[in-house]
């Protein structure tokens, strides 16, 4: 919480603003002067002077940023952490966590002036009065539909870790050389040999449930005890493995705790993680990695800070650091560090590379390829099956399972499973549920054994299930700045032009006949497909832009994250993907950025950087 009070010195007129804010358990407090801005923290360290020099500066605090934070802190390196929007402290900042839909207002439903601030999260369908102090402010920070596409951010300490939903997945080989082997894109600099002890890694440290299967195509992760498939979904399970040998129903990954790790509770099954987990259940960079990264001494986060571009050394060929917009004050100051991770999210990082100009680089810092900007990708979504399931009416479930299932990716994993109609695949996430138990309202009684008995009362079981596809890399799919249309603080705004081609609208038909399929074969009752035929962005795994690569004239970076012409600037967040596979990235992008952060802190200590 942010106390404000107005202070004016008639006399001095020194200071116009004192913030108190709490963090940590400590009072920190803000003096804002007329000439100069100064913060002073304790504890929790926030105090980032003008003009400072640091190791390292990571360039925002989500899931990838979090991660680049806590390794980059442990390995010695003072470290600011540059915060677009405001502080959310752990358990103190969610402020709806234990709420009832009848304690709000709206019973969670957004008032006018939320929707017109939230005009383009609202769309999403994800939005509400629970979480909505979650979601960044459109009306400030807009940009330019090209094509319909939906960008939804998340500017907080934490980012979009707060909101994110948990599924988490290795990548195979079977991804990384996709692009080589039907010749889409670029090929990936690394391969999954690369990159697995760094899964395990993040993993152990995560917390990762799950289910080992020992698939090919999706390589098991270090798992804590799974969550349990309600007693519909293991029959659904049986019946589609008989059906469909191949295709396999699981208990969705997920970066939830099953029993504590590392002083964090395990999950207690209320399915209100975007609120903010006060139990530090599920994983998000206020719980976990930031905590971490104070522990060390050697971290200092900067908030309400806009970074404008990255400072560019002609003569040394490297970065010096970055230019920020203080978002309150509209004061432009500059923080300096031997390296610079970009961790800002996909198109925000992207946003900063096109306008950190020079005279070396013109159209962006590191666009020597002119691929900064392009081959935007995200996964189709919302298109599928649902039916109902007779039997088990004796039936229920426990808890609010903040989980649901998994089927993997079954086309094009080898010669027996190659499709002629498209490229790559698809997996699915979905469940079984039962219909509420409305009627019971008028229903005498009370207590644990009422509660019961109306739970064998409630209405039918119903399953669905909607697929993941993977999108291919295509340059058409980009974003550029346009300096025409400029945000609250004067800065160029993002035009995004990117929209599905045939083999992801391919891949969508498949996926709802085959949905189709299985759901009928499994003895489901009124089975109906469904396709919603959204715009990108809605799987809200928006990935790509500024690509890694093997060769400079075709990429961004390299294979350890660099941009190949200012190798002291990374970037480990959702830019750096050469392809996207069909499972969700973001455990992928937690263990490319503990890679390159380890990569990075030796190669300061051979001062090759």
């Amino acid at each position: 919480m942010v106390i404000r009070y107005n202070c004016i010195d008639l006399k001095l007129r020194l200071y116009r603003m004192i913030y108190i804010l709490k963090i940590t358990e400590v009072i920190k407090i803000y003096l804002i002067d007329l000439f100069e801005l100064k913060r002073f923290y304790m504890g929790f360290n926030i105090d980032a002077k003008k003009d400072m020099t640091y190791d390292a500066i990571v360039i925002g605090s989500g899931i990838s940023g979090g991660w680049a934070a806590k390794e980059l802190c442990e390995g010695g390196l003072k470290t600011l952490v540059l915060e677009r929007g405001r502080i959310v402290e752990h358990i103190k900042d969610y402020p709806t966590a234990n709420l009832d839909p009848w304690d709000m207002s709206l019973h969670g439903s957004l008032t006018l002036a939320q929707k017109e601030k939230h005009y383009k999260a609202n769309r999403s369908g994800f939005i509400g009065e629970a979480n909505e102090h979650f979601y960044a402010n459109d009306q400030d920070n807009p940009y330019t539909e090209m094509k319909p596409f939906l960008w939804i951010r998340g500017h907080q300490l934490g980012g979009k870790s707060l909101l994110w939903g948990k599924q988490t997945y290795r990548w195979s080989d079977l991804d990384f050389e996709a692009n080589q082997q039907d010749g889409h894109g670029v090929d990936w600099p690394i391969r999954y040999k690369d990159i697995e002890p760094w899964y395990s890694y993040v993993e152990k440290y995560a917390g990762i449930s799950g289910e080992a299967l020992g698939l090919p195509q999706l390589p098991d992760s270090h798992f804590l005890p799974p969550m349990e498939l309600n007693c519909v979904e293991k029959e659904i399970r049986s019946r589609l493995e008989k059906k469909f040998p191949g295709r396999n129903l699981t208990i969705g990954r997920v970066a939830h705790l099953t029993e504590p790790l590392n002083g964090r509770g395990k999950c207690q099954f209320r399915n209100r993680c975007d609120r903010g987990c006060p139990f530090g259940a599920y994983f998000s960079s206020n719980a976990v990695t930031l905590p971490a990264a104070h522990a060390t001494g050697n971290l200092t986060i900067r908030p309400f800070s806009i970074v404008q571009s990255i400072l560019y050394d002609e003569n040394k060929n490297r970065a010096t650091g970055v230019r920020i917009i203080d978002s309150e004050t509209n004061e432009t100051m500059e923080y300096h560090a031997r390296i610079i991770f970009c961790n800002a999210s996909t198109l925000s990082t992207t946003q900063i590379l096109l306008n950190s100009t020079s005279t070396r680089f013109p159209q962006g810092m590191g666009n020597d390829s002119n691929e900064l900007g392009h081959n935007l990708m995200d996964h189709t979504y919302r298109v599928g099956a649902m039916g109902s399931f007779d039997g088990f009416e004796d039936m229920y479930y426990s808890g609010r399972r903040p989980n649901g299932i998994y089927i993997p990716r079954y086309w094009n994993i080898n010669e027996k499973t190659k499709s002629d109609k498209f490229l790559r695949g698809f997996g699915y996430q979905g469940g079984a549920y039962r219909e509420g138990w409305g009627g019971a309202a008028n229903r005498d009684g009370f207590g644990a054994d009422w509660k019961d008995q109306i739970s064998t009362d409630a209405g039918p079981w119903q399953f669905f299930i909607t697929g993941f596809a993977e999108c291919m890399p295509y340059h058409q799919n980009r974003v550029y700045l346009d300096k025409t249309k400029l945000d609250k603080w004067g800065q160029p705004t993002l035009s995004i032009d990117a929209e599905w081609q045939s083999n992801e609208l391919a891949l969508n038909n498949q996926i709802q006949s085959d949905a189709v399929e299985m759901l009928n074969a499994c003895g489901l009752q009124s089975v109906t497909g469904f396709d919603n035929k959204h715009e990108m962005g809605y799987g809200i795994h928006e990935m790509g832009t500024a690509r890694m690569g093997k060769d400079p004239k075709t990429s961004v970076l390299n294979s350890h994250n660099q941009i190949h012409s200012v190798k002291n600037v990374f970037v480990t967040d959702g830019a750096c993907m050469t392809s996207s596979s069909c499972v969700n990235p973001s455990l992928t992008y937690m263990a490319i950025t503990a890679r390159a952060t380890h990569f990075a802190i030796e190669e300061l200590k051979k001062q090759n950087l």
